[in-house]
């Protein structure tokens, strides 16, 4: 999956590694940390509290996918004592200077965390890895620990803390991965199938024992066409599927695209409500949280699958 990142941001990026420090905090100074997605910055900012400053350059409903860095990301990423970035190529272009500055920088990448065969391959000639791992939450739980044990280890003044918040996290993401499986587990198995503008759900899917489809890649770059549609109206029509979903940082045309195929065939489908894929709702909202996030989803699936 690809981000889109000028000429001129990846220059000042690379000029910008040369005054970078490895980050080591033993006084009284907050940590600064830049994060690529609201998702990891929710993640964080329940291991560092309040003894940390972390700023996410992607805000809510952002599609990572589309997103264009801006000189002022620039600014921010220089300045940051830690960056942390999903890896998996979440981040395309960016990802090159990101690992660059790891040489000079404290640079976490989630995906680290993670074995290679706990990753699911989308193209196996190319070697193509699915990035969205957050939405098997056991996978984040190992994620987020290997997060939090390395800042931890930058930020010492405050390891105890960043650890003992790790754990707690790390439970209740335990305890989130439990309760999703006996909610998806009241669906009548003929009707578990969710589908979507793009496959960003394929971890979820394979966890949580539910059929993903996406009419778009692991990218919302990817294209599709009358083929796709044709392809999913006879598979929604088969199954008699009551709900389709659209995604909040995504357009719904594909979607809507899907139900007046449906009707077509007179077969009524509605969209079911909107999911969180690639970003979180509003800060201040439940679903500015990766749990909220995650139960909403799954509630939303359940209600309308049900």
């Amino acid at each position: 999956m690809k981000i889109y990142i000028t000429t001129i941001f990846t220059f000042l990026c690379i000029a910008a590694i040369i005054s970078c420090k490895e980050a080591t905090r033993t006084n009284g100074s907050k940590l600064k940390i830049v994060t690529t997605t609201s998702i990891i910055a929710d993640g964080v900012r329940q291991i560092v509290g309040d003894s940390a400053e972390v700023v996410s350059l992607m805000g809510a409903g952002i599609d990572p996918h589309l997103y264009k860095a801006s000189q002022g990301d620039v600014a921010k990423l220089s300045n940051a004592d830690v960056i942390v970035y999903n890896g998996l190529h979440l981040e395309g272009k960016m990802t090159t200077v990101l690992e660059k500055m790891a040489k000079n920088k404290v640079v976490i990448a989630m995906s680290d965390g993670l074995k290679t065969e706990q990753l699911i391959v989308t193209n196996a000639s190319a070697k193509t890895l699915d990035p969205h791992i957050w939405f098997d939450a056991m996978l984040w739980k190992q994620a987020m620990q290997h997060v939090g044990y390395a800042l931890a280890k930058v930020d010492t003044i405050h390891r105890d803390f960043y650890i003992s918040n790790t754990k707690k996290y790390c439970l209740e993401l335990a305890q989130l991965h439990e309760w999703t499986m006996t909610e998806i587990s009241k669906i009548p198995t003929q009707q578990r199938l969710i589908i979507t503008a793009h496959d960003a759900f394929s971890y979820y899917g394979r966890t949580y024992h539910i059929e993903v489809k996406g009419l778009q890649g692991i990218s919302t770059l990817s294209d599709f066409g009358l083929n796709d549609i044709t392809s999913l109206v006879n598979l929604i029509v088969s199954r008699n599927i009551k709900s389709v979903f659209v995604e909040t940082s995504v357009s719904p045309k594909s979607i809507e695209a899907l139900v007046e195929g449906c009707k077509a065939k007179n077969h009524q489908v509605s969209i079911g409500g909107s999911l969180y894929s690639d970003a979180l709702g509003d800060f201040q909202s439940d679903q500015g949280t990766y749990i909220g996030m995650f139960q909403y989803n799954t509630t939303t699936i359940v209600n309308s699958l049900h």
